[in-house]
């Protein structure tokens, strides 16, 4: 026994040795180091450039007011974000934060969902995670399993303390790679009352398992997940010889004759006056490519079967996408958790489809699970 609290004792001290350590050496040299956080560890946001401009891919409401706002993360980056108020608020309202899909901002599909949401009467943001559109973060045009998910949980700090907002009501919608972020998030924060995950991606599946993964034996899997590590692993040594981050490249330009659908309905949205955007990684250049090593060795949805809140996964009948949904429901406990399957949808229909995002089904999902 006192073996055991003594090895207890001995891993909290190498937790926060360095911490401490890093704090003392911050102080002195008058900077905390890190331009989340103060020299006395108070929380402090970045100054970031953000437009005033009406920049989105869909028009704007006038049926609510629309400004932008930031937060920080518990890793001291500040995130942007387009927060939207329906016009006659009375009381404290339930909150939604937005976010997805995976490479796209803020002005793309979560604003539109974000936006369509307050109009219903919600408190909603939409915000760009953290080293991608206008959010702080270096370097740029990074993809972290750990800090994405941690990008919910600071969406929740900042609605959690507004005066207009219920912080016992607040819920999130994850898109695309960002229903996974949702889901785990969830499984992490009981703040989180309910979870809406939209056309989703398992990112850590797709990452180390490639597409289609059910139709391939475990030991191909193990080999093309061994021989992508050395790609990527070279790719770092590259990365630091030349002194700059390689990127991935976004949406494949111009598009091959024989791509698959799935990479046809990409391009269509990404590529294109319906989606384009300029801050959008799938619109340009992409992540920085050594990002995918942390996924493939960090399975985001380890704990959705211990989800105790409410999860709506919404996923189209003809999504290419559609099996990371299905398995991600079967995993989870619970009659509050539900599958709905969108009748005739793509994958990039549920991004900005008004006629069959089923949003009626999202509000009283909300209404139902916000009480």
């Amino acid at each position: 026994m006192k073996k055991r609290k003594l090895l207890s004792i001995l891993c909290a001290s190498l937790m926060v040795m360095p911490y401490n350590l890093s704090s003392i050496v911050a102080e002195a040299a008058g900077d905390s180091g890190n331009k989340g956080v103060d020299a006395a560890g108070r929380i402090k946001a970045e100054k970031l450039q953000m437009t005033e401009k009406w920049d989105k891919v869909f028009p704007q409401s006038n049926k609510v007011n629309h400004r932008k706002v930031t937060f920080v993360n518990r890793y001291g980056i500040t995130l942007a974000a387009d927060m939207y108020e329906p016009k006659k608020i009375s009381g404290r309202l339930p909150a939604i934060a937005v976010s997805g899909p995976f490479g796209a901002v803020k002005e793309q599909s979560s604003g539109l969902y974000a936006q369509e949401m307050a109009e219903r009467g919600f408190i909603t943001i939409a915000f760009d995670p953290s080293f991608t559109g206008e959010s702080g973060g270096q370097p740029r045009y990074v993809a972290s399993p750990d800090i994405n998910t941690e990008d919910f949980s600071a969406a929740v700090d900042f609605l959690s303390v507004q005066d207009n907002v219920d912080s016992e009501r607040i819920g999130i919608i994850g898109i695309c790679g960002w229903g996974g972020m949702a889901i785990n998030a969830a499984a992490m924060d009981t703040r989180i009352k309910a979870t809406v995950a939209s056309t989703m991606y398992d990112m850590s599946r797709v990452t180390a398992n490639g597409y289609f993964d059910y139709e391939k034996d475990k030991m191909t899997l193990v080999h093309e997940r061994s021989e992508r590590r050395k790609v990527l692993n070279e790719q770092r040594t590259k990365d630091y010889q030349s002194g700059a981050y390689a990127l991935a490249g976004g949406v494949v330009d111009p598009l091959p004759e024989d791509s698959p659908q799935f990479v046809k309905d990409y391009y269509d949205y990404y590529k294109t006056k319906r989606g384009y955007h300029a801050r959008s990684l799938n619109s340009n250049a992409g992540w920085n490519t050594t990002s995918s090593l942390s996924f493939m060795n960090m399975p985001i949805l380890a704990y959705s079967d211990e989800i105790l809140s409410a999860v709506l996964v919404v996923h189209g009948e003809k999504a290419h996408s559609r099996y990371f949904g299905e398995d991600a429901f079967k995993k989870m406990q619970g009659d509050n958790k539900e599958l709905l399957i969108v009748p005739g949808a793509n994958h990039t229909d549920l991004y900005d489809r008004i006629d069959k995002i089923p949003f009626d089904k999202m509000e009283k999902f909300f209404r139902d699970n916000l009480q």
